[in-house]
């Protein structure tokens, strides 16, 4: 008899389903046009920071960016390894697949390299979960984990439930086991990511990681609710309505930068630079390019002329410096 994961279709869960689908169907409708590529990098480094905040981690937006971009930052050296590290599992998720356990191994080893001794290998001894100082779920045992995990994959290789269903029962199942000594938090999330990037792409660059931190409190309640009725409904109904607040942040976004590139239209495509570079300083000639919808070779042009109008200067290395728009009195 293969596992069964103990979950419970509530009313509420198919509400939001149904309200996850509009969303996304709107929002592949708009993507073509407001997808650019400093909101997907935005995107990316929000995530980041909700997963790693969570646990703990205090750097900023603009120091993981500033990693991103190869910057030295004034930072712990674990947790400028942990951005380090997220950065490098985010960036392969496409190569991975989320019914390979192997997969898995290897995501956890890139998350947690030079973090712990154990990085890609199931734990070999007990670990509880802590809230504060009180032990708040035991995991468990160690020469469990194997068998609990190969149950878990086999049934995500074989449900016929929806991605939407699956990702919150895997993500619940696996904090539930605990699988490894460190850095089950984070990998459960970007487990999930995977399961719902790879059913929609979209996915990918919407950082629900980000509301995650937001209701950290109602997370924690969620797995314990979960735990106590042996029914993961109550966590499916959290990160369902996790994701729906995520999705219609993402339309919020896209909106706003549809309007914005409406109005750009208008501009000439020097004052459409300088407008955004004034936003965006850190963004080189190929991005802005990419953002306002024009060759490489017009963005250096126009460039080249703002430059020698004493509108536009560049500092710090070619890789990793600045634009600095100079306004006029």
């Amino acid at each position: 008899m293969s596992y069964q994961p103990p979950y419970t279709i509530t009313p509420t869960i198919l509400k939001q389903v149904a309200q996850i689908s509009e969303a996304i169907g709107r929002l592949s409708a708009q993507r073509d046009i407001a997808n650019t590529l400093h909101l997907r990098r935005a995107n990316r480094i929000r995530t980041i920071q909700g997963s790693l905040a969570i646990e703990g981690n205090t750097l900023s937006e603009s120091q993981i960016t500033a990693i991103l971009e190869g910057k030295r930052i004034i930072a712990p050296p674990k947790e400028v390894q942990e951005v380090r590290n997220a950065l490098q599992a985010y960036d392969r998720l496409a190569q991975w697949r989320p019914t390979r356990e192997a997969d898995l191994l290897t995501a956890h080893s890139v998350l947690m390299k030079g973090l712990i001794d154990e990085a890609g290998h199931y734990r070999h001894g007990g670990v509880g979960v802590m809230s504060g100082s009180q032990v708040v779920h035991m995991a468990p045992g160690a020469n469990q984990v194997p068998r609990l995990m190969g149950n878990l994959f086999d049934w995500l290789a074989t449900s016929g439930a929806p991605p939407l269903i699956t990702s919150c029962v895997f993500h619940y199942e696996f904090e539930f086991v605990h699988p490894f000594s460190d850095g089950n938090g984070r990998m459960g999330r970007l487990w999930q990511t995977l399961i719902l990037s790879q059913w929609q792409p979209m996915f990918v660059d919407i950082p629900v990681e980000s509301l995650i931190f937001q209701h950290q409190a109602a997370y924690y309640q969620a797995l314990r609710d979960s735990t106590r009725q042996t029914d993961s409904a109550p966590f499916i109904e959290f990160m369902l309505a996790t994701i729906s607040e995520a999705l219609q942040e993402a339309l919020s976004r896209d909106e706003k930068v549809r309007v914005e590139m409406r109005a750009e239209t208008r501009v000439k495509t020097p004052e459409q630079i300088l407008a955004l570079l004034r936003r965006q300083p850190e963004l080189t000639l190929a991005e802005v390019a990419v953002h306002l919808g024009r060759a490489t070779s017009t963005i250096e042009r126009a460039v080249a002329k703002l430059k020698q109008q004493n509108k536009l200067a560049y500092h710090g290395p070619k890789k990793g410096g600045h634009w600095q728009v100079q306004e006029e009195l």
